[in-house]
């Protein structure tokens, strides 16, 4: 079964950025040399995913006009014979359609996709986290679409978390299937330690049912005022099952300054052009 569209939460404040974030969208900030979100929707676009629809606030129209066509760059690229700039010019703005819908009060995760139901209708429809980013094999997202086309239910994409990491996290209760795949026996956000059901905790990639919007209509507001997207979930899992695919390769959390910061010398030391130099300034910074 193939997944049409997909929903990219984007309106947060970025505060852990500032000043930056003040007149800049988070999503925006580059990893290196490409916004974050563009890790997003290029692993969406590999794995046949049509339609974006981002939920921003007001303000960050920079998000989706991104992704747009800019016919006086081309021309100017084009003008200069700089074919190789030109075409990565025009991949960005045809990877996929994209769209926005804004969400004109964060009340969290679960709100924000709710804002997008109008746009996606009654049909499966992935969800990304663009501080998640994953470099692998194949798309992360293009996993977990298997992992739905074989069980027909919601699917989380989850890794293994040290210990100290799983207080802070949404961590699943796992009934192991085939390999990577368990069936979800129930979630829980933030568990102590001694609590906790695994160490698997959510990350950000989701395959999920329209029976979810419904789910997150229904929803009351958590203790900090929160609509959560687990709960919807959990909702649902009760009637649908759901299921979690564990995760392969390299993920990083650009939500954090320092993560970013990781994830940009990672895609440095991946480049031909960047890497032996940068290596060397390491080691002699090290050395200092």
């Amino acid at each position: 079964m193939s997944i049409r569209n997909a929903i990219i939460p984007a309106a947060g404040f970025g505060t852990r950025f500032l000043p930056a974030t003040r007149t800049i969208p988070k999503v925006m900030l580059p990893v290196l040399n490409q916004p974050a979100i563009q890790f997003s929707v290029r692993e969406a676009a590999q794995a046949g995913i049509e339609r974006i629809v981002f939920v921003i606030s007001r303000g960050q129209e920079a998000t989706n006009d991104y992704f747009q066509p800019v016919p006086a760059l081309e021309r100017a690229l084009e003008a200069r014979g700089d074919e190789r700039l030109l075409n990565e010019m025009r991949e960005i703005s045809s990877m996929v359609k994209t769209g926005f819908v804004y969400q004109n009060e964060q009340l969290g995760l679960g709100h924000a996709v709710l804002m997008a139901k109008d746009e996606i209708g009654d049909e499966p429809f992935a969800v990304f986290l663009p501080d998640d980013i994953f470099y692998g094999d194949s798309p992360a997202i293009a996993d977990l679409i298997g992992v739905f086309s074989k069980y027909g239910s919601s699917v989380i994409a989850v890794k293994q978390v040290p210990d100290e990491s799983v207080p802070s996290l949404g961590i699943i209760d796992p009934e192991p299937l085939d390999g990577s795949v368990s069936r979800i026996n129930g979630m829980v956000e933030k568990p102590r330690l001694e609590d906790a059901p695994s160490n698997l905790a959510i990350v950000g990639r989701y395959v999920l049912t329209p029976e979810v919007f419904a789910a997150l209509e229904q929803a009351r507001p958590g203790a900090i005022g929160e609509i959560q997207l687990t709960d919807a979930i959990e909702a649902v899992r009760a009637e649908q099952g759901a299921y979690a695919y564990e995760v392969t390769g390299t993920h990083f959390d650009v939500g954090t300054p320092l993560g970013m910061l990781k994830a940009s010398v990672y895609a440095a030391l991946k480049r031909e052009d960047m890497s032996v130099e940068l290596k060397e300034w390491l080691k002699s910074t090290l050395d200092a």
